[in-house]
């Protein structure tokens, strides 16, 4: 867990001991009495959280929205789900409610789930569970457009790369762990603790979160806009690609 100022017992460790307890940290929190990793302490309350002000959103201020005169909290809602709603459709032309719900949940999860680095909660996409879990969900959402869109063989076309669940979860477990280290490396030189903690742990940490939260929205409305790609011709595509293919063979006669 990130410190402004190391213990003395911190000082005390070799860099590799160091980075060792800040990759690997003992079991020392519990959650209901059972001794589990910091992150999942994280991740567990900041999942309540989210669940907690989606529902206090939906009934008590969602109501309130009003279709003719909206306030400046109701536009700046709607002008955010038209973002996402806009970049979805530009990345999945063919379906994009599901993956825009999926996609839009994970990036604030990511992205909180990283800012809470800076009051010095243990980041959750520092476990590899972590990102495994959330690689799983982009996956199985990819899985699930495939058999809507385009049924056995688009469930076939999704489980077929299936090495890209392995790559979504080392890729943003070894971007979150980079960012990890490079922040406990500033605060384990004594040269760097004055003032370059609060330059680099903040403004690292938010950027970070924004990038990794972009790059893992980006990746997943990309893929399941090929799986729901739809894979049979219709009619125009048919005599569109006759005409094609009939002026390629009077070309090359």
């Amino acid at each position: 867990m990130n410190t402004m100022l190391l213990r003395e017992e911190d000082a005390e460790m070799t860099l590799g001991e160091f980075l060792k307890e800040e990759l690997f940290p003992d079991r020392s929190a519990t959650l209901f009495g059972i001794p589990v990793n910091p992150s999942f302490v994280t991740a567990f309350w900041l999942t309540v959280g989210l669940i907690v002000l989606a529902l206090v959103f939906r009934f008590l201020v969602y109501p309130h929205f009003k279709q003719d005169v909206p306030g400046k909290f109701q536009c700046l809602v709607e002008k955010a789900v038209e973002a996402v709603e806009r970049f979805m459709a530009d990345k999945s032309p063919h379906s994009n409610v599901l993956i825009g719900m999926v996609s839009f949940a994970a990036c604030f999860y990511i992205g909180l789930g990283s800012l809470c680095e800076i009051i010095g909660i243990r980041a959750i996409l520092v476990d590899i569970n972590a990102c495994i879990a959330v690689a799983i969900v982009g996956y199985g959402t990819m899985l699930i457009g495939g058999i809507y869109g385009n049924r056995f063989k688009g469930a076939m076309g999704v489980l077929k790369d299936f090495s890209m669940l392995l790559s979504m979860s080392f890729r943003l477990f070894g971007a979150m762990i980079g960012g990890l280290v490079m922040t406990e490396l500033v605060y384990y030189f004594p040269m760097m603790r004055w003032g370059t903690p609060v330059l680099v742990g903040v403004l690292f940490t938010v950027l970070h979160a924004l990038v990794q939260s972009y790059v893992f929205m980006t990746l997943v409305a990309m893929f399941y806009g090929e799986a729901v790609e739809p894979r049979f011709l219709n009619g125009t595509s048919v005599r569109q690609k006759k005409i094609k293919l009939s002026k390629k063979s009077k070309q090359g006669a």
